[in-house]
C-alpha cells in the first residue's frame, strides 16, 4: 500500500469517520493546523457526497463548433434534443402548434450573443448535430435578419432570431445557464415545454430527465484516493481501470473506446495544424488579429532557450483561435479551454514522437482528472470561474503528458495537482462576452503551466508532497462559490468591462 494512502486511511480512522471506501470523505495527508502558531481547531476536507462517477469519456470529450461549450455546444445539443422531442409529440398536439420560443437565463442571456448561442439554437432546430455541424451554416446564421422555414413533426415553422428571448441574468433556477424551450399554440398557450440546464463542458440536462440507460462502472470511485486504492487493490493500472469502466458504462468493447480516443486526438491535432497556417481577423465587433501562425513561424528562428515555449504557445493559440472562429473543437474540458490540451497533444506527437498507444493512455489519465473536477467541483466558468476551464484543462494536460511518458499514478496526480493549484481564483471575464480576450492567450499560459507542472512532478519526491488533487479540487470549488457572479462569465466585471469610450 502507498505510504500516503496509508496515512490518509489512518487519519480518517482515527477521526472516527470510518471506511474510506464507504464514504465520500477525502482527507489528505495534509499539514495539521497544530503546526501553525495561533491556529486553533481542526479542518477536515469533505468531498460532496455524490457517489461514484458515472461519466463517460464520450461525455467529457465532445466535438462541436466553437466558441463555447456551455454557450454553443450545449445549446446546440439542447435544441437538437428539443427537436427530437417535438418530432415524437402526438399529431393532435403538433396540429395546434404555431411557433417555438426559447428563453435564456443567467450567463446564457448575459454573454450568449458573443458566444453565438443564438446561432447554435437555430442550427440545432434546423437539424444540425455538434460533431458534424456545417460551419458554413453557422457563418450564414450570423445574419440576424434571415429567417428559415423548416418542417418538424409534419408542421411548418419559421425560425429566426425573434424566437429567442434574452431573459434575466439573475434568477432562481438551479443552474446559472438555464434555457427554457417551448412549443407555443395559436392562442399563445404553451403546448410543450422543457427546462434545460447547460452545466459546463457541453454537458446538459433537463428537469425531470430520466437516468440514461447505461451500465455501471466496474471499479466505482468518487475521488482520487478511492481511485488509487482500486489501483492498489486490484493490481490494475490507471488506463486499465479507465478502459474497463468506459466499456461497462457505455456497453461497448475495446474497439469503440479506442476509436473515440483516436477521434479526439486527431481532432485536437488537426485544430493545431490548421490554426498555425491561418492568418487574418477573427469574428468580433472589433478588430482582432490571429497570431498563432506568426508566433509559430518566429519560433523556428528563436533561441534554443525560447523555441519550445514559443512553439507550445503557438499550438495553444492555434487551437483556441480556431475555436473562436467557430471551427470544430474538443471540449477538454470546455471549448473556452480548447487550445490547452491540443497544444500538448501536438507536442507529444511531433516533438516527443510518442506512440499512439501512449497518447491514448495519456488521454485516459486526462479523462480521470476531468471526471474528478466535474464530479466534485465544476468545469463551468459560470459556476467557478476560469479556474474550472483553463485550470482544469491545464491539470488534465499535465496528467496526460506525465502518464503518456511513463510516469506513475503518484507522479501523474502530483502533476495534475500542481497545474490546478496555480490556477485557483482565476475569474471568467471575457471582454464584451467574446471568447477572445483573455481567453485565447490564457490557453497558451495554461499549456505552458501544464508542461511546467509535468517537469516539476517528474522530479518530485511524491512522499514529500502535502497537497493532493482531491483537496485542491475542493479548494477550487470553495473559491468558485465565494467568487462574485460579476467574475463568472456574466460579462459584468473585471476585464469584461475594460472597454474605453474616450
Amino acid at each position: 500500500m502507498y505510504r500516503r494512502t496509508f496515512l490518509k486511511i489512518a487519519m480518517i480512522s482515527s477521526a472516527g469517520i470510518g471506511s474510506l471506501l464507504k464514504s465520500n470523505f477525502s482527507l489528505a495527508k495534509g499539514i495539521s493546523s497544530k503546526a501553525f502558531e495561533g491556529v486553533t481547531g481542526e479542518r477536515c476536507y469533505v468531498a460532496p457526497a455524490k457517489g461514484p462517477i458515472p461519466t463517460s469519456l464520450t461525455d467529457l470529450f465532445k466535438v462541436g463548433p466553437g466558441p463555447s461549450s456551455s454557450h454553443t455546444i450545449a445549446p446546440l445539443r439542447i435544441s437538437s434534443d428539443f427537436l427530437k422531442a417535438l418530432e415524437n409529440l402526438p399529431k393532435d398536439v403538433m396540429d395546434k402548434a404555431q411557433s417555438i420560443e426559447v428563453r435564456l437565463f443567467g450567463s446564457l442571456s448575459a454573454t450568449g450573443k458573443g458566444h453565438r448561442t443564438d446561432r447554435a439554437i437555430l442550427a440545432g432546430l434546423l437539424g444540425q448535430k455538434p460533431e458534424t455541424c456545417d460551419t458554413r451554416l453557422m457563418d450564414e446564421l450570423q445574419d440576424t435578419t434571415k429567417r428559415y422555414t423548416t418542417t418538424i413533426g409534419g408542421k411548418t415553422f419559421v425560425l429566426g432570431r425573434d424566437i429567442i428571448v434574452w431573459d434575466k441574468v439573475e434568477h432562481n433556477y438551479p443552474y446559472s445557464n438555464t434555457m427554457i424551450m417551448r412549443l407555443i399554440g395559436k392562442n399563445g398557450e404553451t403546448l410543450f415545454e422543457r427546462e434545460y440546464y447547460s452545466t459546463g463542458g457541453g454537458f446538459y440536462q433537463w428537469k425531470g430527465q430520466p437516468p440514461p440507460n447505461r451500465g455501471k462502472p466496474v471499479y466505482p470511485y468518487g475521488s482520487m484516493i478511492e481511485f488509487k486504492m482500486l489501483v492498489q487493490e486490484h493490481k490494475k493500472s490507471l488506463h486499465e481501470i479507465m478502459m474497463e469502466n468506459e466499456k461497462a458504462i457505455m456497453k461497448v468493447g475495446d474497439k469503440e473506446v479506442i476509436a473515440h480516443l483516436d477521434f479526439i486526438l486527431k481532432t485536437m491535432e488537426n485544430s493545431v495544424k490548421q490554426g498555425i497556417s491561418e492568418e487574418g481577423l477573427l469574428p468580433a465587433p472589433f478588430e482582432f488579429h490571429r497570431k498563432a501562425k506568426r508566433v509559430y513561424e518566429r519560433s523556428k528562428k528563436a533561441r534554443a532557450t525560447d523555441r519550445l515555449m514559443q512553439q507550445i504557445s503557438s499550438y495553444a493559440l492555434a487551437g483556441s483561435e480556431g475555436n473562436a472562429a467557430g471551427r470544430l473543437a474538443v471540449t477538454a474540458p470546455t471549448l473556452g479551454s480548447a487550445g490547452t490540451m491540443p497544444a500538448l497533444v501536438y507536442m507529444m506527437k511531433h516533438h516527443l514522437k510518442l506512440s499512439q498507444d501512449a497518447m491514448r493512455k495519456g488521454l485516459l489519465a486526462a479523462g480521470l482528472v476531468g471526471f474528478l473536477c466535474k464530479h466534485n467541483a465544476s468545469v463551468a466558468g459560470a459556476d467557478v470561474g476560469c479556474q474550472g476551464e483553463i485550470g482544469v484543462a491545464s491539470s488534465m494536460a499535465s496528467a496526460m503528458i506525465s502518464y503518456a511518458t511513463g510516469a506513475s499514478i503518484d507522479v501523474t496526480e502530483v502533476a495534475a495537482t500542481i497545474a490546478l493549484e496555480h490556477h485557483l481564483g482565476m475569474s471568467c471575464d471575457p471582454v464584451g462576452g467574446f471568447v477572445l480576450i483573455p481567453c485565447i492567450e490564457r490557453n497558451a499560459f495554461g499549456a505552458i503551466k501544464a508542461y511546467n507542472a509535468y517537469l516539476l512532478a517528474k522530479n518530485e519526491i511524491t512522499s514529500q508532497r502535502w497537497e493532493d488533487l482531491d483537496r485542491v479540487i475542493i479548494a477550487m470549488y470553495e473559491t468558485g462559490m465565494a467568487m462574485s457572479p460579476r467574475f463568472k462569465e456574466t460579462g459584468t466585471g473585471g476585464l469584461a468591462v475594460t472597454m474605453v469610450d474616450c
